[in-house]
């Protein structure tokens, strides 16, 4: 038996004792019994169980799985339209486009207030001594407005200029220049 299911039976259970706890309250203020205030606390809680039990198996989703996926951790997401996850060093090629549609599935709405959340997967690559570079294996859109994933076409995301070329170069930009 799923959580789900423990949790909508539980309602149901609760749901009834919650009733027939209110029965005997209103017997124990009838009859003036002595356990009246107590039963009356019983069954405010008992009943705000099965209310919220109730309301938990309303708003849940399950996750979405999606055949194919390996397992990439997120490691940034600023919580409105950027959420990026780490794949391994020897993560499959064939699982890139399936490990970004489970992650891009699984983002709720939340403080996001339907942006275009775009979902990237990269790896780290050693670029010397010290030095690492992201290399962006993946990237799709996940429109939160529309209830859509939109497929980037593939991109070449490889930094192919030498950056010391850009530095090298004959114009200064130090602050100096703008004093």
């Amino acid at each position: 038996m799923s959580m789900i299911e423990v949790i909508q039976n539980a309602t149901i259970w609760l749901a009834w004792g919650g009733s027939g706890l209110c029965v005997l309250t209103v017997l124990a203020y009838l009859f003036r019994w002595g356990i009246k205030f107590r039963l009356t606390g019983i069954t405010i809680f008992t009943l705000l169980l099965s209310v919220s039990c109730w309301a938990f198996v309303q708003s849940y989703s399950p996750p979405l799985n999606v055949e194919g996926y390996k397992y990439a951790p997120i490691v940034y997401d600023n919580g409105f339209d950027l959420v990026v996850a780490q794949a391994s060093n020897d993560f499959p090629e064939e699982a890139i486009k399936p490990t970004l549609l489970q992650i891009a599935g699984n983002l709720k709405g939340g403080s996001r207030n339907g942006s275009q959340v775009k979902v990237r997967l990269r790896k780290i690559e050693s670029a010397g001594d010290g030095i690492s570079q992201p290399i962006i294996l993946g990237e799709l859109i996940n429109d939160l407005k529309e209830s859509k994933i939109i497929e980037l076409p593939g991109r070449d995301y490889s930094i192919n200029e030498d950056l010391s070329e850009s530095v090298d170069n004959d114009e200064n930009y130090s602050l100096e220049n703008y004093e």
